[in-house]
């Protein structure tokens, strides 16, 4: 870890990180992207989460240029594919057959390459559990990047041996304040990836999502000595984040 993680985190006097388990939930792109964001801004603890996406969506880095003009007009099995600004960095990604994690936590230093490497030692540990070891992957994006997230593996991402690259993540920063959150890519649909990105994801059998949100729920746990309680977003919380969307 960091140093200086405790100062912030640790909870008085029983030892324990105050760290708020929010329970998965399926949304929209923007009802997430809101989530992840009053989450940043205004949450009085550190956060951990995953969802889903509902219907799928095309997740677009806060700094992303121009798009396909056919990414206006996508649908998947009768649904729409949204499209949607995330408030961190990064490519494009595919929210069809993926999981996502978001985080939300302080006091971890300004390095963001060791914050990366901290707050993915969770994924990293999970997936060996589950008998697949992930290493985080190297170099940045450059100036020609690919708009495909998940053509590419930097600093932010953990890969196969392979070089597959099994999970991207972007962050956002205030002051020491971080939100990172990554798109887990499970099962995705060869199709609409091929219609979306002009190609077909290499994709080794993973495990199911449930197995690997529970898997990466104890790593979490052993990494950060904690046991987590469900807590859902309260009624007052969702009345906040509805202002976000309007």
């Amino acid at each position: 870890m960091s140093a200086g993680c405790g100062s912030l985190l640790w909870g008085g006097g029983n030892g324990e990180l105050m760290w708020r388990y929010i329970p998965p939930f399926a949304a929209p792109a923007k009802v997430q992207m809101a989530v992840d964001s009053w989450l940043w801004q205004r949450s009085d603890r550190p956060c951990l989460r995953f969802y889903t996406w509902s219907p799928p969506a095309i997740s677009l880095g806060y700094r992303q240029g121009q798009i396909p003009e056919q990414w206006q007009h996508l649908h998947w099995q009768g649904q729409p594919v949204e499209l949607v600004r995330r408030p961190t960095g990064g490519r494009a990604v595919l929210h069809q057959g993926d999981l996502t994690y978001s985080l939300v936590v302080w006091g971890l230093g300004q390095r963001r390459r060791q914050v990366y490497a901290d707050l993915c030692q969770f994924l990293k540990g999970g997936f060996e559990r589950l008998g697949w070891p992930l290493q985080l992957g190297e170099g940045g994006y450059g100036a020609n990047a690919p708009i495909n997230c998940f053509a590419q593996a930097t600093v932010a991402d953990l890969v196969l041996p392979t070089g597959e690259k099994v999970i991207g993540s972007a962050q956002a920063w205030r002051g020491d304040r971080v939100l990172q959150h990554g798109s887990i890519v499970l099962t995705p649909d060869p199709n609409l990836w091929q219609e979306v990105f002009g190609s077909v994801p290499h994709r080794q059998s993973l495990p199911p999502l449930a197995v690997v949100q529970e898997a990466l729920l104890e790593a979490f746990e052993a990494q950060w000595q904690v046991s987590l309680t469900p807590e859902p977003l309260s009624d007052r919380e969702w009345q906040e984040i509805k202002r976000i969307l309007n």
